[in-house]
């Protein structure tokens, strides 16, 4: 007998946000610690996988390095266009399509769950593709702050 994983005991949780410009970092840390905790509560198992958009920055960078503190492991599930910019350091890359957006439905086929804080256009299509799957989405609005004029 082997000590397999159950694939049932794996909860893989995708995040999407701002990936670039000026948010409430703070609220952005918080926000995600509670959508952490409430997929803990809601999704018991042995372990969970932070799937997100593989960039170092926004709140992708923000999500992987709260899930290293919580001893998640890390996917980064992005297009080609990702390797233009800082990459996190991920347990694993998925790479599909070359612009951004492109692996936006395998993302959403491999995600067990969603959580969104703020966000474009590419996070809403997002929440409405795992809406339309029956996958749990957590979202929390999160204004952008005004750019320097």
């Amino acid at each position: 007998m082997t000590n397999k994983v159950d694939k049932k005991d794996v909860i893989k949780v995708g995040v999407v946000g701002y990936s670039s410009g000026k948010f409430d970092e703070t609220t952005a840390k918080a926000l995600l610690g509670i959508a952490f905790e409430i997929v803990e509560s809601e999704h018991p198992a042995k372990s969970y996988e932070l799937v997100s958009g593989l960039t170092d920055s926004g709140i992708p960078g923000i999500a992987y390095r709260l899930a290293d503190k919580m001893g998640w492991r890390t996917i980064g599930f992005s297009a080609e266009e990702a390797l233009k910019y800082d990459r996190y350091d991920v347990s694993e890359e998925i790479i599909i399509g070359k612009k951004f957006g492109d692996e936006s439905e395998q993302f959403i086929d491999y995600i067990d769950c969603l959580i969104r804080i703020g966000g474009g256009p590419q996070s809403l299509d997002e929440v409405v593709m795992a809406d339309d799957k029956n996958k749990s989405v957590y979202e929390f609005d999160l204004p952008r702050e005004k750019e320097d004029q």
